[in-house]
């Protein structure tokens, strides 16, 4: 089975604060605007939709609530992928190409080419975790992540510096085309994100 990921470029703090917001305005507008997307969701899900699971909507409203959230931890999926359509209302959708579809083990190989560059501030196996803010539920899928501005120019920097120790050897690390090709879609985030102050990355891992 192949997962997926989904990368935004956002204001991290500012996504994160419309997490029991109660924004009633941005609620009607995504009613209004997406509610074709949200129908969608609802019959792919309708399964547990109709165990008891909350809908789209629902699942968005609670989000924006705060809550209340379904005692039930088999439905608190909804919750995560709510929070995900909120990042890609809020934010920027980032080339994922070599991301998607994956199988295996893929983040963490990836996690080892941008170690063996001595990249070490960010990790893209940190998007399968459960970073989600409080107070959302936890849930195994979709999986959450950040990478934050502060990490992010970290990592540039460490980069900025296997580099001159690349260029005085002669010698860079040997790793795989496909990995290369990785690292260097994540340099491009990165860099994406350090344009634009105090902009960083979310992604979700599904």
């Amino acid at each position: 089975m192949s997962s997926s990921l989904s990368v935004y470029l956002l204001d991290v703090t500012a996504t994160r604060a419309l997490v029991g917001s109660r924004d009633d305005q941005l609620l009607e507008v995504i009613r209004t605007k997406f509610g074709d997307s949200l129908a969608r969701d609802d019959d792919y899900f309708s399964h547990a939709i109709a165990d008891g699971a909350p809908t789209a909507y629902e699942a968005l409203r609670a989000v924006i609530y705060g809550g209340p959230f379904s005692d039930d931890q088999d439905h608190a999926f909804q919750y995560g992928y709510a929070y995900d359509r909120l990042c890609s209302l809020t934010g920027s959708f980032l080339d994922n190409s070599c991301f998607t579809p994956h199988r295996g083990d893929w983040l963490s190989i990836v996690d080892q080419g941008l170690t063996a560059l001595g990249i070490t501030a960010v990790s893209v196996a940190a998007f399968s975790h459960n970073d989600l803010p409080d107070p959302l539920p936890y849930t195994h899928t979709p999986g959450c992540g950040e990478w934050t501005p502060e990490a992010i120019t970290q990592a540039l920097e460490q980069f900025e510096a296997t580099k001159r120790a690349v260029d005085e050897s002669g010698q860079a690390p040997p790793l795989e085309p496909e990995v290369v090709e990785a690292v260097m879609q994540c340099l491009g985030w990165m860099r994406h994100a350090k344009a634009r102050p105090g902009f960083g990355i979310i992604g979700f891992r599904s």
